[in-house]
């Protein structure tokens, strides 16, 4: 049996994979930080050593080099995963037996692809489509699947729940799964019973505080006919999905054959999520400490996008001691015309600009095809926010007034990826 050794910080992204290897019959053993990942490399020798880039303790390199020093372990092949590398660091690693560097988010099925090339053993994965994406807004889990419920991308589903919920502190989960354009039929059957499964257990939620927005009818019938599913609601549109789960949701009729309309047919059609592209993300355990978090946010770009002065400052402030380079715009037509000459990795939008809103500045963001991660700051009330943000197909915000944790928590939300 071929031996893999995962050496990673994060316990959910070792978990996961020592569980897919294992599924496969290989033999893996994890290591928490570089202390641990040195030492089972010198004791073990395994066929493979997958390891991120930045570890505590020891790092990367470190090991790297003892592991080249010793001739017992010099030959062992490794797969680096890194947030972001420069090429200059690629070269370094070469040298050290290193036959893949990873970006995180990692595609799965390209890492089983080279890990069967190493080792030669021939991987089952789930090759039907499916997309999954997970996001927390109002510390409600919005779960949305697209496609087609695809096994392997149902297993990451479950870690990213336990995932956010830790880093929200979530203490009552709610969980809201958003089926997008999918017909299922009686085949479908285990699978629609593996995502519920996923859903209560990752979550611990009751089942009173699940909804399931689906307009498939078999999908409904089914969840509908088996008893261990009583309480988990069907429904068909966000209104009634979000009913009861946000706090301060106002429940006039008015409002809710408004949010219905907007929301319920935005979601559920083919145009929402034709060609988008949704991974899971998955992040370490990691402290809202600007210090240790240098690791994640050093030399990113961020662009502040916001008319008011102070929200401005707020972000410059709360990132100021992360190593990331905050870069303000007070108008969206100023800062779609910067991105002519800079690229950013996280943007921070304002909704209501002068001169062009966050709305314009979506659109072109979208009709340019330009790939970066925004996260919209809205001072409306927070009913509208639910509305207007599903409707342009943001599924990341945060309501004004801004406070620092929230952005440090929607920030590693939206970056530390290890899918």
């Amino acid at each position: 049996m071929k031996q893999v050794l995962i050496i990673d910080d994060s316990p959910l992204f070792r978990d996961y994979l020592k569980e897919k290897l294992s599924e496969n019959q290989i033999d893996a053993v994890t290591a928490a930080g570089g202390l641990d990942g040195m030492a089972k490399i010198r004791n073990l020798t395994p066929d493979l050593v997958i390891m991120d880039y930045y570890l505590k303790g020891q790092g990367c390199i470190e090991i790297l080099r003892q592991k080249k020093e010793n001739p017992a372990s010099s030959g062992i092949p490794v797969i680096i995963l890194v947030q972001q590398i420069d090429q200059k660091k690629i070269i370094e690693l070469s040298s050290y037996n290193v036959k893949k560097v990873f970006t995180k988010p990692v595609k799965v099925d390209a890492l089983f692809g080279v890990l069967s090339e190493i080792l030669g053993v021939e991987f089952v994965l789930d090759q039907s489509p499916g997309i999954v994406e997970v996001h927390v807004n109002d510390d409600i889990i919005f779960a949305e699947i697209a496609r087609g419920l695809n096994r392997d991308k149902l297993d990451m589903l479950g870690f990213k729940i336990v995932e956010l919920i830790d880093l929200y502190q979530i203490r009552v989960p709610k969980v809201i799964v958003m089926l997008s354009d999918i017909k299922l039929n009686f085949a479908d059957g285990p699978n629609i019973e593996k995502l519920l499964t996923i859903i209560v257990n990752a979550s611990r939620a009751k089942k009173k505080h699940i909804r399931i927005l689906t307009r498939d009818s078999f999908t409904r019938k089914f969840i509908e006919d088996q008893e261990q599913y009583e309480g988990i609601e069907v429904v068909s549109n966000l209104q009634y999905a979000v009913d009861g789960l946000l706090s301060e949701l106002d429940g006039s009729m008015e409002y809710a054959e408004k949010k219905a309309e907007i929301i319920g047919d935005k979601l559920l059609s083919p145009e929402n999520t034709g060609g988008q592209s949704m991974q899971l993300r998955f992040e370490r355990k990691i402290s809202l400490n600007p210090d240790d978090m240098k690791e994640m946010f050093e030399n990113l770009r961020i662009a502040a996008v916001d008319d008011d002065f102070v929200i401005q400052e707020l972000i410059k402030t709360v990132f100021s001691k992360t190593g990331a380079e905050v870069t303000c715009f007070s108008d969206g037509r100023e800062f779609t015309q910067a991105l002519e000459n800079s690229q950013f990795d996280l943007v921070f939008l304002d909704l209501l600009m002068p001169k062009m809103d966050g709305f314009a500045v979506l659109r072109e963001l979208k009709e340019k095809n330009v790939p970066v991660p925004v996260i919209v700051l809205s001072a409306i009330n927070q009913r509208e926010t639910v509305i207007r943000a599903f409707q342009m197909g943001t599924k990341s915000y945060l309501s004004k007034p801004l406070k620092g944790d929230a952005l440090l928590k929607k920030s590693i939300e939206i970056l530390k990826v290890n899918f």
